[in-house]
């Protein structure tokens, strides 16, 4: 018998289900809307390949990201979201519907506040040579 998550497991699990469900929105304008609501003005984007600051940068690079890998979905890993005070992290998996198991893996952690995200890094678990 499993315990019932505490309020900042659940809250940990949303954000990180917000965050996926921005980088899956093919529609541009829905994405934005997503965007404005989850990331603070001045949030910031770092993993090893890639970075961004502000809004428009963010957006920009989910676009290449969806543009490099058509087809992909982004999952929330089961049970990865974790958090404390302004602190999250959670793990994630890149790949086509039903690829078990997703060809890409990555781990990141955040910073918040005011409830928004302010600084994700990213940390990359799998990338085939290929990718």
């Amino acid at each position: 018998m499993s315990e019932a998550p505490t309020p900042a497991q659940q809250q940990a699990q949303q954000l990180a289900q917000r965050y996926i469900a921005l980088w899956n929105e093919p529609d541009a304008q829905r994405r934005n809307h997503l965007l404005q609501a989850l990331w603070h003005e001045e949030g910031r984007y770092m993993d090893p390949m890639m970075q961004a600051s502000g809004h428009a940068q963010i957006d920009a690079l989910i676009t290449a990201v969806q543009q490099r890998f058509p087809g992909f979905r982004f999952m929330l890993a089961e049970g990865s979201a974790d958090g404390h005070a302004d602190r999250l992290r959670f793990s994630w998996h890149l790949g086509p519907a039903g690829a078990q198991p997703a060809p890409i893996r990555g781990t990141d952690f955040a910073t918040l506040h005011g409830g928004r995200l302010l600084e994700v890094t990213g940390f990359i678990d799998a990338l085939p040579e290929a990718a």
